[in-house]
């Protein structure tokens, strides 16, 4: 039988909708069911392409007799941590706070007032490695409910206490200044691998926002070694498993720290931001390289993630079948000797494995290989490396794919919008600028809709039921105002206005501090607020930087104090944790600078548009346009005439401007170009 699951629009969420368990999606009904039949709710929180989430599906949910005991005993309730990045938040706060670390699976147990009690991740069917099985804990936890009720209220009003006490208070302590962007700088250099780039150890994550920082602070200082720590880690990841070298696109992280084994899932986001560095990173040094990957990983996005609607899907599974039928990870994706002599004999075979890292016995599972360029091959024929990478590329692609999570994800699709409308732009691609177009107008015309505030999903088509939290208003105004630039249209500044409207109403706090929700969203045990970067720029910092760019845009006085106000917390954490703040050192970067405001008084496209995109000052804003008209799409255009008929270019910041010029190369000497 279906249970309720099968009305939802969460991919991950249709996946449990056959399981014996009888699952409800979060709602105040499943809080009442609990209630009423005064049971425990067993909240799980997942997400589609999430490997070990898969596994304890298949072990205990689809289980019968699992699922006999979790109806018996429980409210079971299913939440998709991508749709609601807020119940995932708090509840993954207190599982970390409990047990010190965290994960998907998360398993929470809560009372019917939604206080949590018991806490964990994944837990196997048997009793293994010191952790005891699903059943066992799903027993102790009917024991503790029926025997010892007060203990577990007791324990639930202590987290909720501890919880509630660690509201954040940063802000109204300044912006952040030379010397804490420089102790930044410091922080980064030595967490730096200088062996295999990147920061930390294995794991080894994509570290995209810490890269656009790296990038702006060069331009703006000239400090050579940020730079090199940049371009090292961009070439690291380039050449290694965690960039798909016959596809394009980046998976998720790296197993190790030199970038060979990826955890396959390949996600929306770190593509998109990925995308927009390696278009940066082309910018600041005329990479080919650079350049190529930017390109390949901007395809990949709208071949692979592009839906039907024109947005983006969330993700690639990790997981899909093998030769043998077999679910398993990175199928679609390695290859062993025998694999590439099948497809390309001998000879070429020979060739790939040495050229792409292949071995005998294998740099993954079961003796086969995840592709790289190990680089110790000497000079390569470019033809020959072209014609075994369209080889391969047609023979794995009659491998079984792996499934992709088709939800659309506000934010996500603002990273996106931004990443693709730059990388057109930058590289003669209008392709890629209508793509950019047709996932924004989907945001606007379904995410928005009728209600005037931003939807967090989409499926199909369909706006699911969630409201938007701060990152996804904060990432869908960056990709409006990079469209904005791209573009001259001045109609993506204004949407991009009443997004940012809304975040100063609905999500602003004392002293600049923001909140992950809205004053008026669903009220949970408390109010998420988490101003570092993670996986993606944190709510906190995308509405930052979004407010100071459409503050040198506008004017507004309003924005651009907001956005000062909001980057107290990258004072504050700027020095002790760069690498979880990378984006706001990046906005920082953008606050020291200027931002500086470019007018061009001309054609869209034309020489000196192209030569405002491409400048690298950081956070700078670009707007175009000719004609009477061009002053109502952007106020930056209002009374900038043409000099001698020209068209001209004008620079300000800090409410001082530059003399005009119509010398393409004067305006690139202005903008670091």
């Amino acid at each position: 039988m279906a249970n309720r699951l099968a009305q939802t629009t969460s991919p991950y969420l249709l996946q449990h909708a056959d399981n014996p368990v009888d699952w409800w999606p979060w709602s105040p009904e499943a809080f009442e069911e609990a209630r009423k039949r005064d049971v425990p709710v067993l909240l799980s929180v997942g997400y589609a392409s999430c490997h070990w989430c898969h596994v304890m599906a298949h072990e205990s949910f689809e289980d019968d007799d699992t699922a006999a005991y979790l109806n018996a005993h429980f409210v079971p309730v299913k939440v998709d941590r991508e749709e609601r990045p807020d119940v995932d938040a708090v509840y993954m706060e207190a599982v970390q706070a409990a047990t010190g670390h965290g994960g998907w699976p998360m398993t929470v147990f809560l009372t019917p007032d939604a206080e949590p009690f018991y806490f964990g991740t994944y837990f196997p069917p048997e009793p293994r490695h010191g952790s005891p099985s699903f059943q066992q804990v799903l027993e102790g936890v009917t024991t503790a409910w029926t025997d010892r009720r007060e203990e577990v209220a007791e324990v639930a009003g202590r987290i909720v206490a501890d919880l509630a006490g660690r509201s954040l208070v940063h802000g109204g302590d300044g912006v952040p200044g030379e010397s804490e962007v420089a102790q930044a700088l410091l922080g980064l250099t030595r967490e730096y691998d200088e062996q295999h780039g990147g920061f930390g150890g294995a794991p080894k994550f994509p570290p995209a926002m810490a890269v656009e920082f790296l990038l702006r602070h060069y331009a703006r200082t000239g400090a050579e070694g940020a730079l090199q720590m940049a371009a090292d880690t961009c070439a690291a990841m380039a050449r290694g498993g965690i960039y798909d070298q016959l596809g394009g696109g980046f998976a998720r992280y790296s197993v190790d720290r030199e970038w060979i084994v990826p955890h396959f899932e390949k996600m929306l986001y770190d593509n998109a931001l990925l995308c927009r560095v390696y278009a940066h990173l082309w910018r600041a040094t005329g990479s080919d390289e650079a350049r190529r990957i930017a390109l390949k990983t901007a395809d990949f996005m709208v071949r692979e993630l592009r839906t039907a609607e024109g947005g983006f899907a969330s993700a690639l599974d990790a997981d899909s079948e093998d030769a043998e039928g077999r679910h398993v990870e990175g199928a679609f994706y390695v290859w062993t000797p025998e694999q590439l002599r099948e497809v390309l004999g001998e000879d070429d075979a020979a060739f790939a494995a040495a050229y792409f890292g292949v071995t005998e016995e294998g740099t993954f599972e079961e003796g086969a290989s995840v592709l790289r360029l190990p680089g110790d091959t000497g000079p390569v024929d470019a033809a020959r490396v072209a014609g075994v990478r369209a080889r391969l590329l047609a023979a794995r692609d009659e491998r079984p794919h792996p499934g992709r999570d088709d939800k659309v994800v506000a934010a996500w699709n603002g990273l996106a919008i931004a990443a693709l409308a730059e990388t057109g732009a930058y590289f003669d691609r209008p392709d890629l600028v209508e793509r950019a177009t047709e996932a924004a107008d989907l945001l606007v015309r379904v995410h928005l809709g009728e209600v005037a505030r931003l939807t967090r999903t989409s499926k199909d088509g369909r706006a699911g039921d969630n409201a938007g939290v701060l990152e996804d208003y904060g990432d869908v105004a960056e990709g409006f105002l990079a469209l904005a630039a791209v573009t001259g249209e001045g109609a993506w500044l204004e949407f991009a206005g009443f997004l940012l409207d809304i975040v100063l109403e609905q999500f602003t706090g004392e002293g600049g501090q923001l909140y992950d929700t809205a004053h008026d969203a669903e009220q949970l045990i408390r109010r998420p607020q988490d101003p570092t970067d993670s996986a993606t720029p944190s709510g906190w910092t995308a509405a930052a930087g979004a407010l100071l760019s459409y503050a040198a845009y506008t004017g507004s006085e309003a924005h651009r104090t907001a956005a000062e106000g909001a980057l107290g917390v990258v004072k504050a954490l700027g020095p002790r944790v760069p690498r979880f703040v990378g984006w706001g050192l990046a906005v920082a970067e953008a606050l020291l600078d200027g931002p500086r405001e470019v007018a061009v008084a001309g054609p869209v496209g034309g020489e000196l548009h192209r030569t405002a995109l491409l400048g690298r000052a950081p956070g700078a804003v670009v707007a175009a346009g000719e004609g009477p008209d061009a002053g109502a799409e952007f106020p930056l255009l209002v009374d900038r005439p043409l000099v001698g008929g020209e068209p001209t270019a004008y620079v300000c910041r800090h409410f001082v401007c530059d003399a005009p010029t119509t010398d393409a190369g004067e305006l690139a000497a202005k903008l670091g170009g």
